[in-house]
């Protein structure tokens, strides 16, 4: 895999080896644009990677340095993401600028990108996200166009396509065991979704965060059969990998 050396000065001292991987959308007009932006030392943000949408690979920040990608976040009870994570941005408009379906090359790029960083760091799928999944306030990327089941297929991150289990759905004002159980599964899973019981505008989003990257047909926030069949399936998943 070549990749082109493109430095940015947007960088400190890691406080964590990294054993995660962040994915993001660039959310600009171009590519170039994007490049621009991740580079400028008054925009203090950067990337390691970021891959075109051709396929082209450029090297922003060396791994062993803590890039500034992922902003206020939460993951598996760290908050300090960048210093436990490798930040990939890919090229794409986003939902600002026209989102659209990611290229093959570029999905092939960023499977050759995870495979060698695996090679390097001990990154476990569980451990393979994406921005809307620390920040799900704040971040929708890389969105529900984003080809994680591929991803999962080539051996990078988690997918299941469980049969919907019964029941009721969960949503905004419901409370009781079967939310209590849901935001427990969300927060083992990795989400920062502390068990209340109470199926509040925060726990709406972060359902709707695992189904833009678990689901992607539907990103409601309400948590029917499916979605549920789906956590619990990810959960055993997680925790046979």
């Amino acid at each position: 895999m070549t990749i082109v050396e493109a430095p940015s000065p947007n960088f400190d001292a890691r406080k964590a080896v990294p054993d995660t991987v962040v994915l993001h959308y660039t959310g600009m007009q171009s590519g170039e644009a994007a490049l621009e932006r991740l580079r400028d030392p008054e925009a203090k943000v950067s990337a390691h990677y970021l891959v075109e949408e051709d396929g082209r690979v450029f090297r922003l920040v060396a791994e062993e340095r803590r890039a500034w990608h992922a902003g206020a976040a939460f993951w598996k009870g760290v908050k300090d993401i960048n210093s436990s994570s490798i930040g990939i941005e890919i090229v794409n408009p986003g939902h600002e600028f026209g989102y659209r379906a990611f290229p093959d090359a570029q999905i092939a790029a960023v499977i050759n990108l995870l495979a060698d960083i695996r090679s390097r760091w001990t990154i476990d799928d569980d451990r393979i996200i994406g921005h809307s999944d620390v920040a799900p306030a704040r971040k929708i990327d890389p969105g529900e166009l984003f080809p994680w089941k591929r991803l999962a297929e080539s051996g990078h991150g988690l997918w299941v396509e469980p049969p919907s289990s019964p029941g009721a759905p969960l949503g905004r004002g419901e409370e009781g065991t079967g939310v209590f159980a849901l935001q427990a599964g969300l927060t083992r899973l990795g989400f920062d979704c502390a068990p209340s019981g109470q199926y509040d505008e925060w726990t709406e989003t972060v359902v709707a965060a695992f189904q833009r990257h678990w689901l992607q047909a539907r990103f409601d926030g309400v948590a029917d059969g499916e979605t549920r069949a789906r956590l619990v399936a990810l959960l055993r998943a997680a925790a046979g990998a």
